[in-house]
């Protein structure tokens, strides 16, 4: 059986195989890190892997700054936030009126909270 080993290189990951005499080593950068993670994901799921009970890799989390945001409604009514965020295609957040009640409340909520507690909460 190989041995596998991942470290960080700096800001990069080192993916590092060893089996016997051999030893490869592999640094990525994180998108490249993530590319690897969802293909081996898809594979694994492609042959029926579904490993070990609670051993589910967990949902990945977009972190982008949107760079255009526009609000309004669709024909039915619904409060739509339409976001173009980084290097994904644009897309319509349709918001139920509750939904669009509890962002926009949370919303005001961290914004008339002084700075100092909103760094203190994850700067959120």
């Amino acid at each position: 059986m190989a041995g596998i080993s991942v470290t960080l290189e700096g800001d990069n990951i080192q993916l590092a195989f060893q089996k016997g005499e051999q030893s490869t080593a592999v640094v990525m950068d994180p998108h490249a890190a993530r590319s690897l993670v969802r293909a081996v994901s898809q594979l694994l799921s492609a042959i029926g892997e579904s490993g070990e009970e609670g051993d589910d890799m967990p949902e990945e989390m977009v972190d982008v700054t949107s760079q255009t945001i526009d609000v309004g409604m669709d024909e039915h009514g619904m409060a739509v936030v339409a976001l173009q965020a980084g290097m994904m295609p644009p897309f319509l957040l349709r918001l139920k009126d509750d939904e669009a009640r509890h962002i926009a409340q949370s919303l005001l909520e961290i914004l008339n909270s002084p700075r100092d507690a909103r760094v203190s909460h994850g700067d959120h």
